[in-house]
């Protein structure tokens, strides 16, 4: 590997690979357009796919999903960006430049204030259509946990959503130039050289995309098994709780409690997991006593009901 790399070249050394000119946007005509926004549309796009193919697949209506798409969408944007802006109001200066609150264009989301503000739409949402609010929230955790698979490369042509130095198998080089300087870390500054340009990080965008495949697919395999609504939810919550805690102590662009280095990120993962984990101890505990799960108060899917020959 060199030990000057190009301005927008990538590198994993210890994998043997050099990727050159790494985009961060290209341009039509007059218009530029971002990696990070295609990555981004592509990933809701793939979502919104495959809710549409579970609801199909446990007798839903697919449009339901289409229909609560475009919400979901604008108001997990601005739920990431609200939850931002609140764990970083004073490194980003929101409070003497309060119009820079409005520029998403420096970046600036967090995925856990997209994910309640999915969340208080679908409960809008299902209120006004009478729907199932726990049934919907299990099938469209299936497009939300594949659009944060894809989504994380989004990172990767930003050259953003780093962790600290490592020398591990994954280690990851960027050039300095690339990255924000905010996001250079103790521990990345200690073994930078004067003889290279580049940093020698964690990429912990890649770890967060692998980890929820393993989610997605524990997902995938209790489609046809789960015993109440809310059950395929609370396994998304749980494992992606679990993954963001532990990934989230080796980023370096951590959001924190207003006057502490406490990662909120890191709390709200781990206490979300323990919640899910605690409700689905306890609906196992009741579904053997053949009692009705707490988190559901009505019925088992009614596909789950014919393979398992009645009510349970």
């Amino acid at each position: 590997m060199p030990d000057i790399m190009g301005k927008m070249d990538i590198a994993f050394p210890h994998l043997g690979i050099y990727l050159h000119n790494v985009p961060k946007s290209f341009t039509i005509g007059n218009f530029t357009i971002a990696m990070y926004g295609v990555v981004i549309a592509i990933a809701m796009l793939c979502g919104i796919l495959l809710a549409g193919r579970i609801a199909r697949k446990t007798g839903q209506n697919p449009d339901l999903y289409w229909d609560v798409a475009i919400w979901l969408i604008v108001f997990s944007v601005i739920g990431a960006r609200t939850f931002y802006v609140i764990f970083f109001w004073d490194q980003g200066g929101y409070g003497e430049h309060p119009l820079s609150i409005f520029n998403l264009r420096q970046g600036g989301l967090a995925i856990a204030g997209g994910i309640i503000g999915g969340v208080v739409t679908l409960l809008i949402y299902t209120r006004i259509r009478r729907q199932n609010l726990l049934q919907m929230m299990d099938t469209a955790g299936f497009g939300l946990i594949l659009g944060q698979i894809i989504g994380r490369w989004a990172n990767f042509f930003n050259r953003e959503v780093f962790g600290r130095w490592t020398d591990s198998l994954f280690a990851m080089r960027l050039p300095v130039e690339m990255v924000r300087e905010r996001d250079i870390d103790a521990t990345i500054s200690a073994h930078m050289s004067s003889t290279t340009n580049f940093i020698q990080v964690h990429p912990t965008f890649l770890y967060e995309s692998l980890w929820n495949i393993g989610v997605l697919l524990l997902m995938l395999s209790l489609v046809k098994k789960r015993r109440y609504h809310g059950q395929i939810a609370l396994v998304y919550f749980a494992g992606y709780g679990i993954g963001r805690a532990w990934i989230e102590l080796v980023r370096t662009d951590q959001l924190y409690f207003t006057g502490t280095t406490i990662p909120v990120n890191c709390v709200l993962g781990i206490a979300v997991a323990a919640v899910s984990i605690g409700l689905q101890i306890t609906n196992a505990g009741r579904a053997r006593r053949g009692e009705i799960a707490v988190i559901d108060f009505r019925e088992v899917p009614e596909y789950v009901k014919e393979k398992q020959g009645g009510d349970h």
